[in-house]
């Protein structure tokens, strides 16, 4: 674990801006020994990396050179078992080298033709891009239905709110023109037809 070099203040109260100075230093101590192992590390990978190559290089090299001896002893095997001269014999070892070559490159052309120049990945993005429209197309009718069940809920709330704030004002013209006292008369007697004896009936009709 990091530690910080910073004297602590004497009898160990420490200040906020205290406390923050050593996580501060702490962090960046911390910080510089992680760039310093990165570091490390790094220049072991490089001088691995580096004779690795030089392994390679070195083994193919040999190979070239295992390649020409080949050559060599083809050529000589052919002048012992079909008796023909060195030149014709060499000359046969470079057909044979030309005619892999040319083999070589013509796999190669293939394989480059035959490319699909990500054509499933462009089908697949096309089809991906499609059916997110489609949902997105989906989505919108959704919320517009739902946008319109709102309003529709909102226009009762709306009304039911307009007429509470009407009725005060409607109250009010009633006190004014003293009209209030015969529509309560009025509510009376109609609750009183429907009362369900006499008694009742007066009561409701005349109190």
């Amino acid at each position: 674990m990091v530690r910080s070099e910073t004297p602590e203040p004497a009898g160990g109260d420490q200040s906020l801006g205290d406390l923050v100075a050593l996580a501060a230093k702490d962090v960046s101590q911390l910080v510089r020994y992680e760039i310093d192992l990165a570091k490390t590390e790094l220049r072991e990978d490089v001088r691995r990396i580096g004779l690795a190559v030089v392994l390679v290089g070195g083994a193919a090299f040999a190979g070239c050179l295992v390649l020409v001896i080949l050559c060599f002893a083809y050529a000589e095997g052919l002048v012992v078992a079909f008796d023909l001269s060195r030149w014709e014999a060499f000359l046969i070892v470079a057909g044979t080298l030309v005619l892999l070559a040319v083999t070589a490159v013509g796999i190669a052309v293939l394989r480059v033709r035959n490319m699909t120049g990500l054509r499933k990945t462009r089908e697949s993005i096309t089809e991906g891009l499609g059916i997110l429209r489609q949902n997105g197309q989906q989505l919108d009718g959704q919320l517009n239905q739902l946008l319109a069940r709102l309003r529709d809920l909102q226009a009762p709330a709306d009304r039911l709110e307009q007429r509470q704030i009407q009725l005060p004002l409607e109250l009010a013209q009633l006190h004014r023109y003293g009209r209030l006292g015969q529509v309560e008369r009025h509510g009376r007697g109609r609750d009183a037809a429907f009362a369900p004896n006499g008694r009742q009936h007066f009561e409701l009709a005349y109190c």
